[in-house]
């Protein structure tokens, strides 16, 4: 039992890393379209033909055409790096640690796909409204990251109050990258946690 479960392993990894370049190809060629279409002339048909792959493959991979654009490949990587730092870094601290790591180590073209998001999001009002649940769905697995840090569960009141700040502080920072093309990404957002981790002092 234990050979086979570890022969499943290297296909299992196959597995995901095909999965995972799928999905970032099909949002790849999404944002694209929506870009030199716009996104309410550019259909699901048309972005499962430029990905070449079939509408059903597309459906298993976004439930809906607003997904594909509100998907963020970086959420699970950044909680991943957020649980590697060193424990003696307050929560705080290691979510700037973490996002600095994550952001400097990402592709070269990943920081204008972000802004492309950001841009389409605050343009579109469904993608807008959408947005909102996407924060409040991500804040549990980061309120589960930030309490192994400290040794409470992720329902900890005061472990989701910091979590709910550092949401808050986030949505500020991609709010204002979405203001304009000149903004620098990583440092907006680790002024914001730097400011929040002061105290936010005015």
């Amino acid at each position: 039992m234990t050979s086979q479960s570890e022969g499943d392993r290297p296909r299992r990894g196959l597995r995901e890393r095909k999965k995972a370049r799928t999905r970032a190809l099909i949002q790849e060629h999404a944002l694209r379209l929506f870009h030199e279409q716009g996104y309410d002339q550019t259909s699901v048909e048309q972005i499962a033909e430029a990905a070449e792959v079939s509408p059903s493959t597309f459906f298993r991979y976004f439930p809906t055409k607003e997904d594909v654009v509100l998907y963020d490949p970086v959420d699970p990587v950044l909680i991943a790096a957020i649980r590697a730092q060193p424990p003696e870094l307050g929560p705080i601290a290691a979510i700037r640690a973490a996002m600095r790591a994550v952001l400097v180590a990402a592709p070269g073209d990943w920081m204008a796909q972000q802004q492309g998001r950001a841009d389409l999001i605050l343009s579109v009002p469904e993608l807008r409204r959408r947005m909102l649940d996407e924060f409040v769905t991500t804040m549990q697995p980061f309120a589960d990251a930030l309490g192994e840090r400290v040794g409470r569960p992720g329902t900890d009141f005061e472990v989701r109050t910091l979590v709910g700040a550092v949401v808050g502080v986030g949505v500020v920072a991609w709010l204002t990258v979405g203001l304009g093309p000149d903004r620098d990404y990583l440092a907006l957002y680790d002024a914001a946690f730097a400011h929040l981790e002061a105290g936010l002092p005015l």
